[in-house]
């Protein structure tokens, strides 16, 4: 066993949820351990930045907060404490400044997460946050001491206060493994389940299709299933389909599936053009060209989106060749694709579900766990990607951190009572 200060505060998790705990607790006067059962800090978030670190959205306030959806009214404060803009003024006073690009996500000019946790990580260090890596948290014993495994047994951590930002249980092999909710679940803690969000999912392509496509990308689409619509481009993969515009519809068709077993896309691949324009221009003779070479001059169209249109043609017995301009044109702006599974959660960008709001106090302490707070993907909402997901994990951290710092100064003023 190792004993504490009573001031000590455990911060299980050392993604940006808890690291931005740590910061708070810190700055409020309280020694700080960070466990994580990885060799280094940071690797989900460094796997986030590895294609440009898109740290939050430049959005209005009110209309960013409504991307969290139903968990928007339990995120508002923490999100409203700290917003967007300080969010950026945060990351610039680590020697990263930030832009705003043309989709209105906001990224360090750097353009990667390597240099923002390098920062961090050696602020935390000046502040005097301890980092035990290799820790790997197993629950609590008979005492209510945190147990981790680490490379020479087990060790037992007592702390008068303790943060779990240990993620979900997307990209396991980071360190997020969602092994947690069992642990906390044993302690009567309601956990939604948990769902991949933000995912691919499986379209049986034909082997043609397959073979010559995968890999390529449809840009400039537009999607739509009932309601609801984004916008963007997609990636074809071996087995189905992928990117931002289907990680934006993913809940919705999560849930579809898990009630029906498939449902069905719809994707614009002229979103742009009016109907009556795109008949016109499908209505300009053929000539001697190839049906597949004139459909691309006439619609614009790439060979994936002519694939994509013959696959939907295979499907109905309808040849492609045998449509009119007005069903072209049609079909073009709405072609049928359908998703018979959802990718497993080990490869989507994020999860879905997590320990219930209601479980929580608004400092974001568990009820039933005195002392112990929640923070970051553990908690049950979901968000599109955009900076959306890193800005709720941050300000939940921050929160949770502020809440730890209150439980502390009440139950020392107890004790000194």
């Amino acid at each position: 066993m190792s004993a504490v200060s009573k001031n000590q505060v455990a911060v299980i998790g050392a993604g940006p949820a808890g690291l931005m705990s740590a910061e708070v607790l810190a700055q409020g006067g309280a020694a700080v351990t960070v466990y994580d059962a990885m060799a280094s800090a940071g690797r989900k978030f460094l796997m986030a930045g590895r294609g440009g670190l898109n740290l939050t959205h430049s959005e209005a306030l009110p209309v960013f907060l409504v991307r969290y959806r139903e968990a928007t009214p339990r995120l508002a404060p923490a999100i409203t404490a700290l917003p967007p803009d300080r969010l950026r003024q945060w990351s610039e006073d680590l020697g990263q400044p930030t832009f705003v690009g043309s989709s209105g996500r906001v990224f360090p000019r750097a353009f990667k997460a390597s240099p923002l946790l390098r920062a961090w990580l050696r602020r935390l260090d000046s502040m005097g946050v301890q980092l035990r890596l290799r820790h790997r948290w197993t629950g609590w014993d008979e005492q209510g001491r945190l147990l981790f495994n680490v490379p020479d047994g087990r060790h037992a951590v007592e702390a008068s206060a303790t943060v779990l930002a240990l993620g979900g249980a997307s990209w396991p092999k980071l360190g997020s493994d969602g092994a947690w909710a069992e642990w906390l679940a044993a302690k009567g803690v309601t956990i939604s389940p948990l769902r991949p969000a933000n995912c691919s999912f499986a379209v049986a392509w034909s082997d043609i299709f397959r073979d010559r496509f995968e890999g390529q990308p449809l840009k400039g689409i537009a999607l739509s299933f009932g309601p609801h619509r984004a916008r963007g481009e997609v990636l074809i993969t071996r087995t189905g389909i992928e990117g931002g515009a289907i990680y934006a519809l993913s809940a919705e068709l999560r849930e579809a599936i898990t009630d029906a077993g498939q449902a069905t896309l719809s994707m614009a691949l002229r979103p742009d053009l009016v109907t009556k324009d795109l008949v016109a221009r499908l209505s300009a003779p053929k000539g001697k060209q190839s049906f597949s070479n004139w459909l691309r001059k006439a619609a614009h169209l790439s060979p994936a989106g002519i694939g994509l249109l013959q696959e939907a043609a295979i499907a109905s017995g309808v040849p492609l060749s045998s449509l009119s301009a007005e069903q072209l044109a049609e079909l073009i702006n709405a072609v049928p694709v359908r998703l018979n599974a959802v990718a497993p959660i080990a490869r989507a960008i994020s999860t879905a579900g997590g320990i219930a709001f209601d479980e929580l106090d608004g400092d974001f302490m568990i009820r039933r766990l005195p002392g112990v707070f929640a923070a970051g993907e553990m908690l049950d909402w979901e968000a599109p990607t955009g900076g959306y997901l890193l800005q709720a994990s941050f300000a939940t951290g921050a929160a949770a951190g502020r809440g730890a710092l209150k439980y502390l100064g009440a139950h020392g003023e107890e004790r000194r009572g």
